[in-house]
């Protein structure tokens, strides 16, 4: 049998602040329409149509993926990685909730965008 698993499970062991940030992730994304929470066993996706994003819990942070259709070069971008001709995961640290910036909030808007297509 296939281990259900949900959103509250990937926050169990965390520090506070890991669920704050998610929770005001989810928030802000909501202004963009629907978002789909997708739990898995390790990550949260993100989908509208289909996934633009992924949530990764950690300890005492989130590693969030974002899909793009560019590479972006900032110094909060932790890793890059082509997946294709023209799509790229993005890697960005979030620390706190103050992470979540018109910048971020920028990319994750174009990610939506691009899920709907």
């Amino acid at each position: 049998m296939e281990q259900i698993y949900t959103v509250d499970d990937l926050f169990a062991g965390k520090d506070a602040v890991v669920k704050e940030i998610y929770s005001q992730l989810l928030h802000e994304l909501q202004e963009f329409g629907p978002v789909e929470e997708q739990p898995k066993k390790g990550s949260i996706h993100l989908a509208h149509g289909t996934g633009f994003a992924g949530v990764h819990p950690r300890k005492s942070y989130i590693n969030l993926n974002i899909r793009s259709d560019q590479e972006i070069d900032s110094p909060r971008i932790t890793k890059t990685e082509q997946v294709s001709r023209n799509r790229w995961h993005l890697n960005v640290k979030l620390e706190s909730v103050s992470d979540i910036d018109p910048e971020l909030l920028a990319w994750l808007k174009s990610a939506y965008e691009l899920s709907t297509n």
